[in-house]
């Protein structure tokens, strides 16, 4: 038997690939002997079967074909088996398939292991591969490519550039779902496996310790995970990834964070930060446990925070918790309460509602080291924008607090300075409204509105004045 004979009776191999392979031509039907026709007076039952050619179905199984070796191949055999060696620009396709195989040389023991040394190069319908040694399993169809290994997915342009990769590909009877393990910190350019006609495509740029992929829309990566886009960049411990049915993702460990990127930066922290897409864009961040974020008008605590975005931007802003009930801060304002929710369409802080024992302070008097505030059920700040220095913000115009009701407030006392007026109301529901912003500030209040049962009390202090000089002196003291 020659050598091209003996590896085509011994080694089944597929070599990576991808699920869907175009179901090749079928195979020439051999001739066969004339059987004779049933005779007419007694018809079988079923008319006789015809030999006829079978399609080898995609996750068929690959059988070696030699298509080119420069030096002449060496069969050995063992107690275990066939060993099969060949050198000098091998080159292997599987017959009837779309998959070509090219190596520096190949090794075959037993009929369960080939090796391609050197310049290891793999191409079907869907997928390239080169490295510089490739080892394939033909238990379990198993594939590993190691040294310098660069893999693209013709389907997708999903590239991968590390020194180890193993590939399972999907075969019948052993799993239905490629999957892909890479070790080493490989560098991914992950791009979405259905990508919208006419939408601007950009990869995700991923490097981890490890990474797992299932399929063309699932990846999980481990051990200090790094993720950027043009919009966003995401560190993490662990990450999980899904831009298919799933549509959603996961980072955990090591104080994952994400950061908006562009002129409307923001940040995201927590214990966990949970991913969800929509048409394979970030639609929503949820940190859990321990969340903070930040942006150019708040910074933002809470057990739990969600941010909604719309086109890459922060859309709107919810915070809840009990451990760490949401606090939200800004240059000029705080507020507190049980529930936040910050309204911010294009990334512009528009709204911010406090429910359940909620509270909000206004900026902090130098004199006294205290803010005016106000107090209810639920309290509804607005906002407006103002340019200041060439700069968009956002200034507060109107708050109103509702359902037990409360509002403290220092004025300036023009009679002692350093002492303001205070001003103190209940109501049923209260509301503030602030004059139009000048210079990109606000001009204080302009009107206040108290509702339902009102009461109040106002306190001003007496002009200041000096302290009578203690005239007493040792000689006049009582012992």
């Amino acid at each position: 038997m020659t050598c091209s004979a003996t590896i085509l009776l011994l080694f089944a191999l597929h070599g990576l690939a991808q699920a869907q392979v175009p179901a090749p031509k079928p195979a020439p039907v051999r001739p066969q002997p004339a059987k004779p026709k049933p005779s007419p007076a007694k018809p079988s039952g079923a008319a006789p079967v015809q030999p006829v050619a079978k399609p080898i179905a995609s996750s068929q199984r690959c059988t070696f074909q030699i298509d080119n070796v420069d030096r002449q191949g060496a069969v050995n055999e063992t107690p275990t088996g066939t060993n099969y060696f060949a050198g000098g620009n091998v080159r292997l396709r599987c017959r009837n398939m779309q998959i070509a195989m090219q190596s520096d040389s190949v090794a075959a023991y037993g009929g369960n292991i080939v090796q391609f040394i050197g310049h290891v190069k793999y191409r079907d319908s869907t997928l390239t591969m080169d490295a510089d040694f490739g080892t394939y399993y033909k238990n379990g169809e198993r594939w590993e490519a190691r040294g310098n290994v660069d893999t693209k997915n013709l389907k997708t342009g999903s590239t991968l550039a590390g020194p180890s990769l193993d590939y399972l590909r999907a075969v019948s009877g052993v799993r239905d779902t490629l999957e892909m393990y890479a070790t080493g910190r490989p560098n991914i350019r992950y791009f979405e496996s259905d990508t919208a006609a006419g939408r601007k495509v950009e990869p995700y740029v991923i490097v981890a310790d490890r990474v797992r992929f299932k399929g063309s829309d699932r990846i999980w990566a481990g051990g200090k995970v790094t993720i950027d886009r043009a919009d966003f960049a995401a560190r993490s411990d662990s990450m999980r990834l899904d831009t298919g049915k799933g549509s959603d993702g996961t980072l955990i460990g090591g104080e994952p964070i994400l950061r908006g990127l562009g002129t409307d930066s923001f940040s995201l922290r927590g214990l966990r930060i949970d991913l969800a897409l929509t048409q394979r864009e970030l639609s929503k961040l949820t940190a859990r446990g321990e969340g903070h974020a930040v942006n150019r008008d708040w910074d933002l605590t809470a057990d739990t925070i969600a941010i909604d975005l719309k086109t890459r931007k922060l859309e709107r802003t919810l915070a809840w918790g009990k451990k760490t009930r949401p606090y939200a801060l800004s240059t000029t304002y705080a507020m507190r309460a049980d529930s936040l929710a910050l309204d911010s369409p294009a990334q512009t802080l528009r709204e911010v509602r406090g429910f359940g024992k909620a509270w909000l302070g206004g900026t902090v008097d130098s004199a006294t080291n205290d803010r005016d505030w106000m107090r209810g059920d639920t309290v509804v700040a607005s906002f407006v924008p103002s340019d200041s220095a060439g700069r968009k913000r956002s200034v507060l115009s109107r708050i109103n607090a509702r359902a037990a009701a409360q509002s403290y407030h220092l004025e300036r006392n023009a009679k002692a300075p350093r002492r303001p007026s205070i001003n103190y109301a209940r109501g049923d529901a209260i509301t503030i409204t602030m004059k139009p912003p000048a210079a990109g500030a606000t001009s204080g209040v302009d009107r206040v509105d108290i509702r339902g049962k009102v009461d109040g009390i106002q306190l001003e202090a007496a002009g200041d004045s000096v302290a009578p000089a203690d005239t007493s002196t040792a000689k006049g003291k009582r012992r």
